[in-house]
C-alpha cells in the first residue's frame, strides 16, 4: 500500500501561530481535520506529539498517510522530515512539503516536483537534511511587501485584515491541491491548479 509523509512547515510556540511563516501548519491542519471528518469521531484528537513534530495518521481513498508538523524551529526542519521518512520507510517521491513563499503573491498557489529552495530556511534544511531536491512541494504564496533588510520581520510578522479575510478559501484551496495529488497524482494536479 502506498505510503505518504505531508510535512507542513513552521514554528513551533503560541508567538509564532498566526504568522505568514506557520502557513504549512495551517494548511496541514485544515488537510488533517478534513480527513478525519470522513475517517473518525469529531472528538478524536487529530495531532498528537511525537518525536521531532506533531503527528496525525490517517488514510485517504486507499492511502495510508502521516501528516507531520515539526516541531524543530523552520530552521530544523529536516530533522523531523527524516525521521519520520526512515521510521515509515517513505520514499521521497511520496513525501509533501508545504511551505510558505515570498515569490508568490499572497494566496497563490503552486505545486512542483522539485526545485530550489528559494532561499527558504525549511527547504535548505530538509535538501541539506536528505541530500536531494527531488521531493514534491506545495508553495503558499505569502507576497513580499517589505523594505529591504525586513524579510525576516515579514515572515514572522501576522497576517494583515485582508489577507485574513481571504485565507480560509485559500486554505481550502491547498486542502484540494493535496487531495488531488493523493488521488491523480503530482502532473495531473500541477495542470488543474498550478495557473488558477
Amino acid at each position: 500500500m502506498s505510503k505518504f509523509l505531508i510535512a507542513g512547515l513552521g514554528n513551533p510556540g503560541e508567538e509564532y501561530s498566526f504568522t505568514r511563516h506557520n502557513i504549512g501548519f495551517l494548511v496541514a491542519d485544515a488537510f488533517a481535520l478534513s480527513i478525519q471528518k470522513e475517517d473518525a469521531p469529531a472528538s478524536h484528537k487529530i495531532f498528537e506529539s511525537g518525536r521531532h513534530a506533531w503527528v496525525c495518521h490517517g488514510r485517504f481513498r486507499g492511502k495510508s498517510l502521516l501528516i507531520v508538523k515539526p516541531s524543530t524551529y523552520m530552521n530544523l526542519s529536516g530533522k523531523a522530515v527524516q525521521y519520520w521518512m526512515n521510521t515509515e520507510n517513505i520514499k521521497p517521491e511520496n513525501l509533501l512539503v508545504i511551505t510558505d513563499d515570498i515569490a508568490l503573491p499572497f494566496g497563490t498557489l503552486r505545486m512542483k516536483k522539485k526545485g530550489s529552495d528559494g532561499g527558504h530556511n525549511g527547504l535548505n534544511d530538509i535538501a541539506t537534511t536528505l541530500n536531494s531536491t527531488e521531493y514534491p512541494r506545495l508553495r503558499f504564496g505569502v507576497g513580499n511587501d517589505f523594505p529591504k533588510g525586513q524579510q525576516s520581520e515579514y515572515v514572522l510578522g501576522k497576517w494583515n485584515k485582508e489577507e485574513e479575510k481571504l485565507l480560509p478559501e485559500r486554505i481550502e484551496s491547498a486542502v484540494e491541491m493535496i487531495r488531488s495529488y493523493l488521488i491523480s497524482g503530482i502532473d495531473r494536479t500541477m495542470s488543474a491548479f498550478n495557473n488558477k
